[in-house]
């Protein structure tokens, strides 16, 4: 196999793993697909009640206690149905194409007794407190979906994921950051983001800029054109892993050691 030219290689990025783990974190949008002929579900997606991802991959989920789903994974032989929960990857600033990445969670699904349910619910409210988890056995069932495979979709690629890959991963440290600091970024330093264009391709630089993402590896801008949407990847010179080290790195992109370093 022929190796790419210097010139040419894409900049760094967290590994496929890493990058499912953050989107899984970040608990955006979520849907489940059946994934099974069963003429009662009719394919349709669902919007639950709630979704919580788990470290190990699994995903708890509520519905409604009359909801097809769940008579569904009941009436099965195995107590379980096969199903899809799609994670979507949203953008925390206003983009005419919000969609950063999705996740797919292929696996069994099935409802937990009262008792397992309300344990695992205490679980999630541990780290998520969430006023709808009281109503498990309140007319909403809690359902766990035991994983079996991921697939990850976004910028840098497709990639299938084993259970055991997304596990041991961490999401990006930057994960609980990113939304505001990037919303900063846009809203009172839209300065620093046309300072930026310099780094883009001379045929992108006519668009209008935004700040698309933000991980340990580099930023990401969004230029909307006329032409379309163009994403690029800004690598920094190190990996970082805090807000001061992401100040020097965003110093040395912008070219400007008088830079503002703090968030606000």
């Amino acid at each position: 196999m022929t190796e790419a030219p210097t010139s040419v290689r894409r900049p760094p990025a967290p590994n496929p793993a890493e990058r499912a783990k953050t989107i899984a974190t970040r608990n955006g949008p979520a849907s489940l697909l059946p994934t099974c002929d069963r003429t009662e579900l009719d394919g349709r997606r669902v919007v639950p009640v709630l979704h919580h991802v788990h470290h190990s991959g699994s995903v708890s989920v509520l519905l409604p206690d009359d909801h097809p789903m769940v008579g569904a994974a009941k009436q099965t032989q195995r107590g379980e149905l096969a199903v899809m929960v799609e994670l979507a990857d949203q953008a925390p600033v206003d983009l005419r194409e919000p969609i950063r990445g999705l996740l797919w969670i292929t696996g069994w699904l099935r409802p937990l007794s009262p008792v397992s349910a309300r344990a695992r619910a205490v679980a999630i409210a541990e780290t998520r407190p969430d006023e709808r988890l009281l109503d498990v056995g309140h007319g909403v069932t809690l359902l766990r979906l035991t994983p079996a495979s991921l697939v990850l979709a976004d910028a840098e690629g497709t990639h299938s994921l084993r259970p055991h890959m997304f596990s041991a991963a961490p999401p990006d440290p930057f994960h609980d950051y990113e939304a505001n600091w990037l919303r900063h970024l846009e809203s009172d330093h839209s300065d620093v983001v046309e300072q930026l264009a310099k780094h883009l391709p001379a045929t992108l630089r006519g668009g209008r800029i935004r700040p698309l993402g933000l991980d340990r590896f580099g930023l990401r801008l969004r230029v909307e054109s006329d032409t379309g949407d163009h994403d690029v990847r800004l690598a920094f010179s190190k990996s970082v892993d805090n807000p001061a080290q992401l100040a020097s790195e965003l110093r040395r992109l912008v070219g400007c050691p008088f830079l503002r370093g703090r968030s606000g």
